[in-house]
């Protein structure tokens, strides 16, 4: 008979367009159900969006940790989003379970616990990277996809393994190098394969911030697995990889002691780059500066937008600044008599994150090929692996 309607039109309405604008669930799913709600559930999401407009930040923070900024495409593909660590789920259980319920995803104690009871298509791994492997190898072996937090795991040796459980079942493992998924860097690498900046001759970088003290509450993050290295550095290293070509050798030198933390804090590096490219790249997380790709672009809303390049790549013919992209050129011959002019690329800053996972779910239905495969990715742990190698040895490390 149809449930009797317990409140009017432009109450619907109302509550529609506040959880719209709340962005906890999808808008087609709002429309598809909103009008069949009972009186207990049309109470229960306008308390919803209530609690949501109090908690916004809080829940922000969770979702910018976990990179599961999902989305209905997402939801419709039953890509189980997990986060597993005993410990850590038992310390933030109420906050995660409520993500998902956000999100209508399912929740799970343990990755094992949600492989018995479903067969997702796919999963997406985010424990800390030590413990990457074995919810990986679990997935895969259950027949899903993954697409896991970067690095692809702690060592070259078990980045393999997962490569050739990969092979074996036949699925597609993706790594979170998600900048690889934003327009500004496509143009980039088009810039430089189109020899816009002539031959690329070098290229200067850095990552230079201070993590704040609460980062470190948590005695993980204080062990090198979690320095700036393998959890700041890597990015960079595969971004000069992606538009610059393979990383042939590195010189680097690390120091710590400002935190008394066992891991690194800076870092300065020389590398030799695919044809015979130069570069020099500064790394620390102690030093407040406004010289981050989070602070360049704004792409996290933690971190206040510097609107300050991280990068300059210098060609034969031109340079260019990045992420501004923004290119300088000489005004007629190439040289230090003739002014230079710059011109300006306003590309818009997309949601990588959501981008990743839009095509994670096209890998999934065969629309794409991965943008970065677990053999990709295994190429930039092991060349900033190389960077530990480098600094104890004191010599020069080929790759």
């Amino acid at each position: 008979m149809g449930i009797p309607p317990l409140f009017n039109l432009t109450e619907k309405v109302a509550l529609a367009q506040s959880m719209i604008d709340s962005q906890i669930i999808p808008s087609d799913w709002i429309y598809e159900n909103i009008f069949h709600f009972s009186e207990d559930e049309y109470d229960e999401y306008r308390s919803l969006v209530k609690k949501d407009a109090e908690s916004k930040f809080r829940l922000a923070q969770i979702e910018n940790e976990a990179h599961q900024k999902l989305n209905d495409q997402i939801e419709k593909r039953k890509i189980i989003s997990k986060s597993k660590i005993d410990q850590l789920v038992r310390d933030t259980n109420t906050e995660i379970q409520q993500l998902a319920k956000h999100f209508f995803v399912p929740f799970f104690q343990t990755s094992d616990e949600m492989l018995q009871a479903v067969t997702p298509d796919g999963v997406i791994v985010c424990t800390p990277t030590d413990i990457h492997f074995g919810p990986v190898a679990s997935a895969l072996k259950s027949g899903a996809h993954v697409l896991v937090e970067k690095p692809i795991t702690q060592s070259v040796e078990e980045a393999r393994k997962i490569i050739s459980l990969s092979e074996q079942t036949s699925r597609e493992v993706l790594v979170g190098h998600h900048r690889r998924h934003y327009g500004i860097l496509q143009k980039t690498r088009q810039l430089i394969h189109d020899g816009v900046l002539g031959q690329l001759v070098a290229v200067q970088g850095m990552w230079t911030a201070r993590k704040a003290d609460a980062y470190y509450e948590s005695e993980g993050r204080k062990k090198r697995s979690s320095g700036p290295v393998l959890i700041n550095l890597i990015h960079e290293i595969d971004i000069l990889r992606y538009l610059c070509g393979e990383v042939q050798s590195i010189f680097a030198k690390l120091s710590g002691g400002i935190r008394n933390h066992p891991k690194e804090e800076s870092a300065a590096l020389v590398m030799e780059l695919g044809n015979g490219v130069l570069g020099t790249f500064l790394l620390s997380d102690v030093t407040p500066s406004p010289w981050t790709w989070e602070h360049a672009t704004g792409e996290n809303d933690g971190f206040p937008k510097s609107a300050q390049n991280t990068f300059r790549f210098v060609g034969t013919e031109a340079c260019l600044e990045f992420p501004n992209l923004s290119i300088w050129k000489t005004q007629g011959e190439a040289d230090w008599h003739h002014p230079m002019l710059r011109e300006d690329y306003n590309i818009p800053l997309e949601n990588a994150y959501i981008l990743q996972c839009k095509h994670f779910c096209n890998v999934i239905n065969k629309k794409e090929k991965p943008r970065i495969t677990a053999q990709d990715a295994t190429r930039t742990l092991a060349a900033t692996l190389a960077v530990f190698e480098a600094s104890e040895s004191g010599k020069q490390v080929l790759l």
